[in-house]
């Protein structure tokens, strides 16, 4: 659907270049002298790459409805993922190339939510915490600040995050997967 640039705002996808952006910022322009435009800076629903464009008021863009859904991972299969649309409960295959470096954090029946255009999944966006058990760590000593503090520590999913020297095999922890970050021990 083509759209002007008043039409512009923060969180709409635009078709440019055959790729999916998401407008992230924007500002609307009006000089004294000459035509107004709007300054957008957009992300790229797939490579995250960000730009900034300018566009001048005679042009039009491509707007495209994006749908966010809630899934539910179910299990990995080869180089697949598959995940249950919350919903309509339809099975949903995703690649492992989509989701790259966060499917170390998938864990079993994790919630995530998937960016879908015209049916399509174009992206599986994780949530920005996940609380995990500590399956495999070195004992901490005392007064061993040799390494800052913190020890590795592996995760029930197969990840490596780095745990303060407290932290002891068994206990549950919240990690950031946004960073693969620890945040805080979780009492349950």
């Amino acid at each position: 659907m083509a759209i002007s640039i008043n039409q512009i705002e923060a969180g709409i996808g635009l078709l440019l270049n055959g790729e999916i952006w998401i407008v992230s910022e924007y500002n609307h322009v009006k000089p004294g002298k000459g035509s107004a435009f709007v300054r957008v800076r957009i992300k790229n629903l797939k490579t995250e790459n960000v730009l900034e464009r300018t566009f001048r008021s005679a042009e039009t863009l491509d707007e495209i409805i994006l749908e966010e859904r809630k899934l539910q991972n179910l299990y990995q299969a080869g180089d697949n993922y598959h995940f249950m649309d919350q919903k309509s409960f339809e099975e949903i295959i995703v690649p492992a190339s989509m989701i790259g470096d966060q499917a170390k954090y998938l864990q079993d029946n994790l919630e995530v939510s998937g960016m879908f255009y015209k049916d399509d999944i174009q992206k599986v966006i994780m949530p920005n915490f996940i609380i995990a058990k500590i399956i495999e760590t070195e004992p901490g000593f005392r007064g061993d600040t040799s390494k800052a503090g913190t020890k590795p520590g592996r995760i029930e999913t197969g990840a490596t995050v780095q745990v303060p020297l407290f932290i002891e095999v068994g206990e549950v922890v919240k990690i950031d997967t946004r960073n693969g970050t620890y945040v805080e021990r979780v009492k349950k």
